[in-house]
Formats: C-alpha cells, structure tokens, sequence
C-alpha cells in the first residue's frame, strides 16, 4: 500500500533500515538510545530495526557504557565480516584490486603492472579477473559472498542496460568498450553479483568524501592527477558525485596536443605524462626506459635535490609553469562551482605534493574571483594512493546501504523460453 507520497510501507523500513546502517556506519559504536535522535526515528522504531538487523547478522553488539541512573547501554556496530567488497583501480601504470569486508578493512589486495599491454582491452580485463580470483582465494571468501565488484577507470562510463556498462576512454583508445559485458562473459562470480563501473576520479572522491578530506562539506572538488587529469564534483544535488572531464578543460589555444586529440588542454600541460615529455623536450635527463613513476620521482629530485647538490633549473621551470597551468585550471572549477574544499589526489598529485601546492594555491587565487577564491581551501587528499581502490569499493557499499542492507535482487530473465526446453521429451 502506498501513502500520498508514493512511499509503501516497504520503502519506509527500507530507509529506516538504511537510516540506522548509516548512522553506526559513520558515527558508532552507539546505543539504541543514542540512534533515536542520530535518525530522528522513534525508540520503537528504533527497536524494531535494530532487532532486524541483528537477526540479519548485519549489527553486533560491541561492549556497553553506563547510563544515568540505569542499566548499562549497550553499544551496536556494523558487523565486519558480514559483507565483502572488491574494489578495482584500473591505473595508468597498474591493476590494483582490494578485498574489503563491509567496515573497508583491506583483506586481501593484487597488483597488476601495466608496461606493454597498456590500456589494452583484453589484457585489463585478464587482469581484473585474475586479481578478483586472486584475493578471494587468498583470504578464503567464497564469491557467492560479495556485495558487489567496483571499478575505477578512465574515460566516461555510460550505462547501456543491454550491455551493462561501456567506456568511452578517448585518451587511451577506448571506444565504446563494453567493459561489464566482457568481465562477465568467462567470470567465475554468480550472475547475482553486481559490477559498479565509473569513472576513477568518481571513485577517489567518493572515498575522500566518506573518510578523507572531504568529510562534512557539503561542496567540494576532488582532482585526480596520474598520467591524465580528472575530477569529480560533489554539491547537496548531486551528493554521491559527478566525474567532470576538467582534464579536456581548454587552457591554452593551439597549445600542445593531447592524448584526446584536441589542442591546448590542461592534461597536456598538467598530466604526468606530459610534465615528463616536457622535461625531455626541454633536455632534462629522463632515466632511460623508466616508467612514468619512476620519471617523475627523478624529475622532482632533479628540481628539489639534496642539500649541497644543484637543481635542475629545467625541471624546475616545468614544475614552475606547470603549478600556474593547475592553478588555472582550479581556478575554472572556483569560479564556476565555488567549492569549500578542493583536494589533489592520484599517484602524480601526491608525488608533486606540498612541494608545489603552495604556488598553486598562489596562481589559483590570483586567477579566479576573489569571493569564492577567498572561501576555498586546497589540500592534498588524506587516503593515498588506494583511494581509488577504496572508492571503487563503496559503490557496492552505497547500493547495499541503499537497499537497506539488502542485497539487490537480480533483474528476472524475460527471454522467451524455447519450445524445446517446455515440452518434456
């Protein structure tokens, strides 16, 4: 039965039951007493999901404190081992895939390096499947057990309904890839496991917004910064976050050419990739067949060298311009969404770190306007370099809460049944 809001009673235990997982998710261990207020749900509602979800084995219980006067209180948590996650980093430079009980506690973890076969199709999604088998066989979970699978990756991800997810990666020759459709066919996990793909910089803020930097704003910009450059907004309308191409931001007309294609970019400017490329075009000493994290440490060694040594004024210069392009660029991302945070996060940013950030909050500030320039903070993100892995690992996380702590039902097969299979022979 619906109400006049639409709502069935059905929906309002859902939310309730999401309600109470979110609170001891975020804030517990706490008391039933405790949960009332946190939820703005009645004591006996508040018992009656509480009952619920311990009978779901979803909550324990998890010591007791004195109350005023009375018994003890007893305090709940979310049980750890009562759900499974895998979360999937599809890098520039590596596979990375973690294995998370439901508090994201790391099981179990796989790292794939990406060399010769970069970016290539078939190759990742051997990796992924590889390393799905690999954790799990590793902490001894049975895949019949997990939540979900998220993905983490480049490009913009679109979902088609027939073929699940599809990627449109143009810097990294990813067209229109079905990404999901090709993870399942040959899998080992049950059709009733879900795959959450999105983009990577989604994934990173997602993980910054629930435990890192972001925590308690309520507008912020998380920026990936590895081999390319991303983004992903977060704003009350769209509170789970929407992945911005700022990397394919214009910054400079008929400026250099970027892996997209087009002209003047900020990733052909800001982009690991190309601060090395524009390290040798310049004639810095770029270590032989080194990979672009190794680069990248030589050229910030190069410019910020021990004591006693001399710096290498070109790597410094590209540093220099560099951090004024990222300025730039932020300053895009103040002016038109006025963020309260800004955080920097990927391999590179945490690389080029506090080393440059102080000129970029300089040219960030002096580029945009100066009431929202004046409101922003800009810090490097707190969770490393697994914050897209951890991030990949909520969205499986998210719809479990969504669903009340459910898990969601597959979509029924409304193929029509062959003649064959309903006559008996």
């Amino acid at each position: 039965m619906a109400g006049r809001n639409g709502r069935t009673v059905r929906d309002l235990r859902r939310g309730n039951r999401t309600a109470v997982l979110q609170r001891l998710y975020f804030d517990g261990p706490l008391s039933r007493f405790e949960l009332g207020p946190a939820t703005g749900l009645s004591s006996g509602s508040v018992s009656n999901v509480v009952a619920e979800l311990i009978a779901d084995g979803l909550v324990e219980e998890a010591g007791s404190v004195d109350s005023d006067g009375g018994r003890p209180r007893i305090l709940l948590r979310v049980a750890p081992g009562s759900g499974h996650m895998i979360g999937v980093d599809v890098g520039e430079t590596r596979v990375r895939i973690g294995l998370f009980d439901l508090t994201l506690t790391e099981l179990a973890r796989a790292e794939r390096p990406l060399v010769r076969e970069r970016y290539e199709v078939e190759g990742i999604v051997g990796h992924v499947r590889d390393g799905i088998a690999e954790v799990l066989a590793e902490a001894g979970i049975g895949p019949e057990r997990l939540l979900g699978v998220g993905i983490g990756v480049p490009g913009i991800v679109e979902d088609t309904g027939e073929l699940g997810a599809v990627v449109h990666g143009q810097t990294i020759g990813w067209d229109a890839v079905p990404l999901e459709k090709l993870l399942r066919d040959g899998s080992q996990l049950p059709d009733g496991v879900p795959y959450f793909i999105d983009n990577g910089a989604r994934t990173l803020g997602q993980a910054e917004m629930w435990f890192g930097g972001g925590r308690g704003a309520r507008n912020a910009v998380v920026v990936l910064f590895g081999s390319g450059v991303g983004a992903c907004l977060v704003t009350p309308e769209v509170e789970h976050g929407r992945a911005v191409e700022w990397g394919h931001l214009t910054v400079r007309v008929r400026g250099r050419r970027c892996r997209c294609g087009a002209l003047g970019c900020l990733e052909a400017y800001a982009g690991a990739e190309s601060l090395i490329d524009r390290w040798r075009e310049q004639g810095g000493s770029v270590p032989k067949d080194a990979d672009e994290e190794t680069a990248l440490t030589a050229m910030l060694a190069g410019a910020y060298p021990a004591e006693g040594r001399e710096a290498d004024p070109v790597a410094v210069g590209v540093l220099e311009e560099t951090a004024e392009y990222v300025g730039a660029g932020l300053s895009d991302l103040i002016n038109l969404f006025q963020p309260e945070r800004i955080l920097i996060g990927g391999w590179a940013g945490l690389q080029l770190g506090a080393r440059f950030l102080p000129d970029v909050r300089r040219h960030a500030a002096s580029y945009a306007l100066r009431h929202p320039a004046h409101k922003v903070t800009i810090d490097l993100g707190r969770l490393g370099p697994d914050a897209v892995t951890v991030g990949a690992a909520i969205l499986p996380l998210a719809d479990f809460f969504a669903h009340g702590g459910r898990r969601a039902e597959p979509a029924p097969d409304t193929r029509p049944t062959e003649l064959a299979e309903r006559v008996p022979t």
